[in-house]
């Protein structure tokens, strides 16, 4: 807990010093570099990982280029038409001059961000139907697989884990050090049949058994790892769909925003992946406490979740229960708009809190946090009390709630393989259950700090994952048609601000800025008239969200909030619908590891 506290404390430092540098800049200088903001901060005379876009030229050519400037450690980067390497910094000015180069950006560092859960969304009535995800790859981009037994097919002979590499630049081996990745692969694909040798009477299935995992190792047994990792290892993954039908690429981790989605080189990665025919899930993040200015953890949703495209995940918490009319949002789960873009995220939330899954033994997870023992007895009640399982782990967080959307995403394409992956995600979004109570409040049993919850369009999305209606479902999108999450703009009238919704998402495809379509949404009601009324975004039936009409528990998000900042500082200050990079608005904190005991919430 003290560890994970300085984490944290240290980053909130990190990014105090880039908002301090930031609050005299104006706009315009903003939009004019070429060059990430926060490359600022490192001083002339040491060294820096970075990644360059470049506009033209291929990855040999690029490489000369960063060599002929003292780089080393240099690695290509094609997906994004760049490159990673470490220069030195002195370098930076005349790397941001050269008109070959797109954009410069630091290699950031990413981290780690079903007892009930596989019920709860619907997924138990899809296998008693015989939908396993059968032989859909879904690449698991992560900190490794280890060799469980719960990964094999429902015969328990052949290994679900079809391909694994790593892209750690000092390590090759793909077993997971850090716990984290074979428990994301066990809540998309493990066998419960299997996973017990013992034959507990107890059985935990993952959403799809039936899919095939591509380990694809990014994080190192401390669960960091670099965007450049991250980039490779997608890169990998469209390399590797059609040998091993890869349709969705699962990450369930995460990094603080640092520029527009249309520049981040991360981003820019996740949408090649798309556009190549394969769904990328991402998690939220784990910051909806966050209040350090006032927020209510609004605006926290982390890189690459808050790209337009993907599917973003935030978590719920089962209640205990297989039934979804009792389950409540996890007071931790990021919520949107997100920063810079103002896109409403997330898209979807997940059962994510207190998941039982397969667990890494000798894993870092394992012997840090104990509390996240499950009994043997629990699944084996022939075990004496107090014997610890040394097959499954409880773990919470929006990098739980993920995986269970993963294998949704893998049921719905094995029953229906033509779906693109706006179809997908169209059709997950219009199905989700829109049930929730107007508010919730929870208290953490830890720290006695209370927590307050509002159910709206910007902390659970779309609604509650429905696998069981989205495979029912006729709905018959365009495939053509772009399934983007939409802006949030705020809007005056004579009742005061009013915050609408805006189809014009611009992305990047190929190297060119295109704007989204509405036609995947159309005139259906996607959100329900509990988060949306009319193209109002608002709360309840009929409170507008605005900064006229307020709750009295509600987060001030508009108008002079922290997040958009019109009033409160410069430093926060942000031009509404610019599409330049805005490196004033950060992302304070980091997803914390599942796990670590930050967001201690009952069942």
């Amino acid at each position: 807990m003290d560890r994970a506290r300085s984490i944290l404390l240290g980053y909130f430092g990190l990014w105090a010093s880039v908002l301090l540098l930031l609050a005299g800049l104006p706009a315009g200088a903003v939009a004019a570099r070429k060059a990430a903001r926060d490359l600022d901060l490192v001083p002339q005379d040491s060294e820096v990982d970075v990644i360059v876009i470049f506009n033209q030229g291929d990855g040999e050519s690029h490489l000369r280029k960063l060599a002929n400037l003292g780089a080393r450690r240099q690695r290509t980067l094609d997906v994004v038409r760049g490159a990673a390497a470490r220069i030195p910094a002195r370098v930076l000015a005349q790397l941001e001059a050269d008109p070959d180069v797109e954009y410069v950006a630091r290699d950031r560092e990413v981290r780690a961000a079903l007892d009930y859960a596989v019920p709860t969304v619907g997924a138990v009535l899809a296998q008693q139907y015989g939908w396993t995800g059968r032989a859909v790859g879904v690449a698991v981009i992560d900190s490794g697989v280890y060799g469980h037994g719960g990964l094999r097919d429902q015969g328990c002979s052949r290994e679900q884990v079809v391909y694994s590499e790593s892209f750690l630049p000092d390590d090759g081996s793909t077993a997971d050090e850090y716990g984290h990745g074979t428990h994301v692969a066990g809540v998309i694909a493990s066998n419960g049949l299997c996973a017990d040798p013992a034959g507990g009477s107890v059985v935990f299935n993952g959403v799809a058994p039936g899919v095939r995992i591509v380990n694809l190792r990014v994080l190192d047994a401390a669960g960091r790892g670099t965007d450049s990792a991250v980039i490779s290892a997608i890169e990998r993954a469209i390399q590797l769909r059609n040998r091993f039908d890869i349709r969705v690429i699962n990450l369930s981790l995460g990094r603080p925003v640092f520029e527009s989605a249309l520049a981040d080189p991360l981003n820019r990665a996740v949408q090649k992946a798309w556009h190549a025919g394969i769904v990328v899930v991402a998690a939220a993040g784990n910051l909806g406490r966050d209040n350090s200015f006032g927020n209510n953890g609004y605006g926290t949703i982390t890189c690459p979740g808050n790209d337009p495209l993907v599917i973003t995940v935030g978590a719920m918490k089962t209640e205990g229960t297989v039934l979804r009319g009792d389950d409540l949002i996890a007071s931790y789960s990021s919520k949107g708009p997100t920063l810079i873009d103002h896109v409403v995220k997330p898209d979807l939330v997940a059962p994510g809190h207190r998941i039982i899954s397969l667990l890494a033994r000798g894993s870092a997870l394992e012997t840090t946090y104990v509390h996240d023992d499950v009994p043997w007895s629990y699944h084996d009640p022939s075990r004496a009390a107090g014997e610890v399982s040394p097959l499954f782990t409880r773990l919470s967080g929006t990098s739980m709630a993920t995986p269970v959307v993963s294998g949704a995403v893998a049921l719905l394409l094995e029953r229906e393989p033509q779906l693109q992956p706006d179809q997908v995600k169209a059709r997950l979004m219009k199905t989700a259950s829109k049930e929730f109570p107007a508010q919730s409040i929870t208290v953490d049993p830890a720290t006695g700090a209370t927590f307050v919850s509002q159910y709206d369009i910007f902390t659970v999305g779309s609604g509650y994952l429905d696998i069981a209606a989205a495979l029912v479902s006729n709905d018959a999108s365009p495939a053509r048609a772009m399934a983007l999450s939409p802006r949030a703009v705020a809007e005056e009238t004579a009742n005061g601000t009013v915050v609408r919704l805006v189809f014009d998402t611009p992305v990047v495809s190929g190297g060119s800025v295109v704007r989204g379509s509405s036609v995947v949404w159309g005139s259906s009601v996607v959100w329900g008239s509990s988060v949306v009324w009319g193209s109002s975004v608002v709360w309840g039936s009929s409170v507008v969200w605005g900064s006229q009409v307020l709750l009295e528990s509600s987060s001030v998000v508009w108008g002079s909030s922290v997040v958009w900042g019109s009033a409160s500082s410069a430093a926060f200050s942000v031009i509404w619908g610019s599409e330049a990079p805005e490196a004033a608005s950060v992302v304070w904190g980091s997803q914390a590891p599942e796990g670590s005991g930050l967001f201690n919430e009952e069942n």
